[in-house]
């Protein structure tokens, strides 16, 4: 399908280019967000004589998005979310997630605005680009974290996963030690009073052998 687009479209074209697309790109995405108009002779003559006022807009609204993303970019968004010890999430955080929590901040961030090729699955530091505009990316870091304290420690450079099993090791070797150590113990116990009674088995015998 032949399109005119209205603005700049990432990996496809500028403002005024006329590109050939798939139709279900077309219809479920750049024609429903008016970023393109089908290529067809009125639509053309329509897009020349607007054209000045498109540009200009255009240009307010990169403007507007890069005052509004100075708020956001490079800043670190924490989220609390369940997962196991080797860090795997309960579940996954999706670009719906990650839009309305950078929205809390008061930069207003919708889904399609978000960078994420697939839903992030574990805990860690996530850093990603938002689209505020087609000329406008910012960069913020996603903190994914069972804990507020966890979070803290991500963001000082903590691998709070390697930690984690770092703790765990250890602990399992003093558990080992201690049970080793205790099995010592017992057997030289045993092996005490083995020889206890060896010796009064053989004072036994040496007093019988004398009667």
């Amino acid at each position: 399908m032949k399109l005119v687009l209205l603005e700049r479209v990432e990996n496809l074209g500028v403002i005024g280019d006329v590109v050939t697309v798939r139709p279900g790109f077309a219809r479920n995405f750049l024609l429903p967000q008016g970023k393109a108009l089908r290529a067809t002779e009125a639509n053309m003559a329509r897009f020349e004589v607007e054209r000045e006022l498109l540009e200009k807009r255009n240009a307010e609204r990169a403007a507007e998005a890069a005052e509004s993303g100075k708020t956001i970019d490079g800043e670190s968004f924490v989220m609390i979310r369940q997962a196991g010890e080797s860090g795997q999430l309960y579940g996954s955080v999706t670009s719906r997630d990650i839009a309305e929590t950078v929205s809390e901040s008061g930069t207003k961030v919708v889904r399609s605005q978000v960078a994420l090729n697939a839903p992030i699955k574990t805990l860690g530091l996530h850093e990603l680009k938002i689209k505020l505009h087609a000329d406008v990316s910012v960069t913020v870091t996603i903190n994914i974290a069972r804990s507020e304290d966890e979070a803290e420690r991500q963001a000082a450079g903590e691998d709070v996963i390697a930690a984690q099993a770092d703790e765990d090791r250890a602990i399992a070797e003093a558990q080992a030690a201690e049970l080793f150590e205790a099995s010592e113990e017992g057997q030289e116990l045993a092996a005490q009073r083995d020889g206890e009674e060896e010796a009064a088995t053989g004072a036994e015998e040496s007093e019988e052998t004398e009667a």
